[in-house]
């Protein structure tokens, strides 16, 4: 049985003449002893995957003279890497990998395995640092990934390494083609150049990547046709290219690669019809042509798609009736075909897809009844078939009784018995209907009542895990103190590590002061981020739920809140990390309210909500006070207070809940993301406010005197560029704090407006 380590590493240690020190994935913390960097004897030094924080010396290449391995990623640790470890001659494998390192990157020239520094905040010029890499002539893995590397891709980069298995630049705001002697890396198996800004075409070369088993160059700038030469990548497992620019057809060879398995072309401007070929892919588990222009009819052959379990081919042009050949996938749990041009009747066969949790024929032309035989569906936990032109009965069986309206509005003529927005199927019926004020749901003080309406609501979702008690305590040190992440009113964050190994983050409800409110609270949440799937919001893995306990099992963010990193000495960040953050919360808000037929809105919106993952990209949680709004609302009132400061004024006084609350929040967010003042801070009262204390700068045009002073000094080749660019957000956070909420501006302006001043700030 394996133990976890806690606790600090004793000074003492230095003392020792040790050849080997191994502690890594444990739960050491505070500050590894300066001594251990002077034992001489050492040669291999791996301390990862802990909580230690510390300052590397400057001296490390000179005091460790017989080092060959280095391992200290997945910590804290902080400043430079001093130039003079490349006096370690030995060294041959260095991981430093998400931690908070700063500055340049040193010139390495003897690894001769493994160098991973991603995940940090370092910098250097793309161009000359990846030209000084043709020395690392047996380097087997190479990651640089989330740092700052401006410039291009040169040339040069087809000199690296002949033994390179994995290059992973991902995140590093690398611009220009990606080179065509990327082809010379002719051992690669791994290709991870996504988050970008890489222009051009996908070069013809990358056929001679035989080895090729991962290519992602998703969310970049790549325009053109899909090259033919990827046709001849015989062992590429997953190719992820969506986000992009490219246009054409979906080459016919594709279907040839019987080593795909995972394929993501979506958000795209790919046209023309999806090949027959493709069908040929038995062992693909993953399709996803979501959001081009492709069209045409799906052939009975995708029933030979046996063993796939996610297909997305909405916002579409595709058309015809869809093929009962489908209902012989078996294994899907994910089907979506919203948006779309398809017509006829529901293949009755869909009823025989056991597996299917999710389905999504929303937006099309389907006539005709809902079959009946979805009843069957019993693991089905969302559906929608809104918006074609169905009728008669909607089935009440199965699992259609935890379906709200929502799944079958705007339909030709339905009816239903039991669905009360939703003419009588002819049976005479009398019914009161009860005018709705409130989009949430009702609980009352029985228990029994509450745990029904608890488990209705948090029964097994999408890709959930079901986590025993037993599994959560032996995972979380029996909920200890050194585990706890957070906590609040509704409870507790611990950090565990389950059986299986996976980090998570535990959210525990606590069921004893106020039992009603954190029921609902727990299954607000889990219907929120159970039936939502965005990048930039927290991900359910799985639950844990009785009369007594109830638990969420969410990712864990190993970057901490936001908040963390705006008030604690240990962090900075910088211009462009504080961008890609606003960014990235903005492009959350912006799914929940506008990403759907109807609006969701968080109603708790502050710095302590937005956790950032090991990238420092964002994630939006705690939606325990999260409103779903029903059909044709759009306001909504409530009696739950969110937090004082970040209220909009009609939520505060009158209860009022709406999108432009949440954009209110997040106006107030911005402006203490780029002063470093919270709203309640004690400079502030009733004459004087966190916004008019900015509105006031920004009209006098003095904003160098509420901005962050940790932003001085730190960029001050840009202080200009820097200047104009938080005058421009702190502006568009004014327009957001607009006292009126029908005056405010919305989500989908607000990303338009960063994405522009983003552009501008990048701009050389």
């Amino acid at each position: 049985m394996d133990y976890i380590v806690a606790g600090e590493l004793p000074a003492e240690l230095g003392n020792l003449n040790l050849v080997e020190f191994v502690v890594n994935t444990n739960g050491l913390s505070g500050s590894i002893p300066f001594s251990m960097f002077n034992i001489s004897t050492l040669e291999i030094m791996d301390m990862a995957v802990n909580y230690f924080s510390v300052y590397l010396p400057s001296t490390i290449g000179f005091s460790l003279p017989n080092l060959e391995e280095l391992h200290l990623g997945g910590n804290r640790l902080s400043g430079v890497i001093a130039s003079s470890i490349t006096n370690a001659s030995k060294l041959t494998e260095l991981d430093m990998g998400n931690n908070f390192l700063t500055g340049t990157i040193p010139n390495f020239g003897n690894l001769r395995l493994l160098f991973i520094i991603g995940g940090n905040n370092l910098t250097g010029e793309s161009s000359r640092f990846f030209s000084s890499l043709t020395n690392y002539r047996y380097l087997k893995l190479f990651d640089v990934s989330s740092n700052q590397l401006s410039g291009v891709l040169p040339a040069s980069v087809g000199n690296f390494s002949a033994s390179l298995q994995i290059f992973s630049a991902f995140g590093c705001n690398i611009k220009g083609v990606v080179p065509a002697e990327i082809g010379n890396l002719s051992r690669l198996e791994y290709l991870l150049l996504d988050s970008n800004q890489l222009t051009g075409f996908i070069p013809n070369t990358i056929g001679k990547l035989r080895s090729l088993q991962r290519i992602d160059i998703l969310i970049n700038k790549l325009e053109g046709y899909l090259p033919l030469e990827l046709c001849q990548l015989s062992n590429l497992g997953d190719m992820d290219l969506s986000d992009n620019m490219l246009n054409g057809s979906i080459p016919d060879c594709l279907g040839e690669l019987k080593s795909l398995r995972n394929v993501h072309l979506g958000f795209n401007k790919l046209e023309s019809t999806v090949p027959l070929k493709l069908w040929n892919l038995n062992d693909l588990l993953r399709l996803n042509l979501s959001h081009n222009s492709l069209s045409g009819n799906l052939p009975s052959e995708i029933g030979n798609l046996n063993i796939i379990f996610d297909i997305d081919f909405s916002w579409n042009q595709l058309s015809g009736n869809v093929p009962s050949s489908i209902g012989k996938i078996q294994s899907m749990v994910s089907l979506s075909f919203a948006h779309n041009r398809f017509q006829g009747s529901i293949p009755p066969s869909l009823g025989n897809i056991i597996n299917m949790q999710s389905l999504n024929l929303s937006f099309n032309n389907f006539s005709g009844l809902i079959p009946k035989s979805l009843e069957e569906l019993r693991h089905l936990e969302q559906l929608d078939v809104s918006h074609n032109r169905l009728e008669g009965e909607i089935p009440t069986g199965g699992r259609f009784a935890n379906f709200t309206a929502q799944s079958f509005i705007k339909n030709y003529a339905l009816c239903s018995e039991t669905q009360q927005q939703f003419r009588s199927c002819g049976k005479v019926h009398k019914r009161s209907r009860s005018k709705n004020v409130v989009s949430d749901h009702t609980f009352d003080c029985k228990n029994t009542k509450i745990e029904r309406i608890a488990q209705s609501e948090i029964s097994l979702r999408l890709g959930w895990r079901r986590i025993s008690y037993r599994e959560l305590e032996e995972a979380t040190n029996a909920f200890g103190e050194s585990n706890i992440l957070g906590s609040g009113s509704f409870g507790s964050v611990y950090r565990g590590i389950l059986s299986d190994g996976l980090n998570v983050a535990v959210k525990v409800f606590n069921l004893q002061s106020e039992q009603v409110r954190a029921i609902k609270s727990f299954a607000t949440e889990g219907q929120v981020l159970s039936t939502n799937r965005h990048r930039n919001l927290i991900r359910i893995i799985g639950c844990c739920s009785n009369t007594k306990f109830k638990a969420l099992i969410l990712e864990y963010m190993p970057n901490g809140s936001l908040e963390q990193w705006l008030y604690s000495h240990n962090y900075f960040l910088d211009m462009l990390k504080r961008l890609n953050i606003v960014i990235d919360v903005a492009l959350a808000l912006e799914y929940l309210h506008h990403g759907h037929t109807f609006p969701i809105v968080h109603c708790d919106l502050k710095p302590s909500n937005i956790l950032l993952d090991e990238d420092m990209v964002a994630h939006v949680s705690d939606f325990g006070i999260a409103k779903l709004f029903d059909e044709g609302e759009s306001t909504a009132q409530t009696k739950t207070l969110a937090t004082i400061g970040y209220m909009a004024p009609e939520y505060g006084t009158e209860g009022i809940v709406s999108t432009s609350g949440d954009v209110y929040s997040y106006g107030m967010m911005l402006l203490e993301m780029y002063t470093r003042k919270k709203p309640t801070d004690e400079m502030f009262g009733e004459e004087m406010s966190l916004k008019s204390w900015v509105s006031h700068s920004v009209d006098e045009n003095t904003i160098t005197e509420v901005v962050d002073t940790n932003l001085h000094g730190r960029e001050e080749e840009n202080f200009s560029k820097r200047d104009q660019c938080v005058s421009s957000i702190l502006a568009l956070a004014i327009e957001c704090l607009t006292d009126s909420h029908t005056e405010r501006i919305n989500m989908r302006e607000v990303v338009v407006r960063l994405q522009k001043i983003k552009a501008m700030f990048l701009a050389r």
